[in-house]
């Protein structure tokens, strides 16, 4: 069993995430230290669904789809794909970028045997494709929430720190920690995202994909974004 489990590390990396919410390369650092045994757990799960055999025998790189603007572009209109194409755009993000603050903030000395590089890997790649399937945006707010919808699913202890961050920056905004919390709620009740071969599921509509995984509409709440927060801090 491969445990990962530096709480140092992960605590160093949560205390310049909590001042600076914009480090990505912090949140791979805290995943990668406090994640336990989480990867272990889902690859024993994805054993356990056709679907899931299926994407760790072929394993698939779902960049190579999402790193494609163009074929993304001529998807049809409200699709899962184009829905996530306007995501990335709106938020000026790549799955390139992503995988890259991925690496600056790794912290394995060592190569992950498989299946575990692939779980590792597929959870990572597809985080924006969560976004655009579940509905939360990239503001702080947004970002908390999907990691409370993300924690529901895989009970990952290391999002549960960058949660309790998340959480305690909500003390005095009940509208926002309503968000937060009602994130984790989804994440119960929706399908097992992390066994869905999202490849097939681009030019599907968005509708469609969220019937299929039991996923509510998007949620309609008021943006966070860490300019708003830096602007509040340095006004104090």
């Amino acid at each position: 069993m491969v445990v990962h489990f530096a709480p140092r590390r992960a605590l160093r990396a949560a205390r310049v995430l909590a001042n600076d919410p914009d480090d990505l390369p912090q949140v791979f650092t805290i995943i990668e230290s406090l994640s336990g045994d989480t990867l272990e757990r889902i690859a024993r799960r994805l054993k356990k669904s056709e679907s899931g055999r299926r994407l760790l025998a072929s394993r698939p790189d779902v960049v190579d789809q999402l790193a494609d603007r163009v074929a993304l572009a001529g998807l049809p209109e409200g699709s899962l794909g184009r829905a996530y194409l306007d995501f990335v755009q709106r938020e000026n993000i790549s799955a390139d970028g992503i995988r890259a603050a991925g690496a600056m903030g790794a912290t394995h000395l060592d190569e992950l045997p498989a299946p575990l590089d692939f779980v590792h890997r597929r959870m990572r790649d597809v985080h924006d494709l969560w976004h655009a399937a579940v509905g939360y945006k990239g503001d702080v707010l947004g970002q908390t929430a999907i990691l409370a919808f993300t924690f529901a699913q895989t009970w990952n202890p290391a999002i549960a720190l960058i949660l309790a961050i998340g959480l305690v920056k909500t003390i005095g905004r009940p509208d926002a920690r309503k968000v937060i919390l009602d994130g984790f709620r989804r994440g119960k009740n929706a399908a097992w995202l992390p066994e869905q071969e999202w490849e097939s599921m681009l030019s599907l509509p968005l509708d469609e994909v969220r019937r299929r995984l039991s996923l509510e509409a998007a949620p309609v709440y008021q943006e966070i974004r860490s300019s708003e927060l830096k602007a509040q801090r340095a006004a104090a």
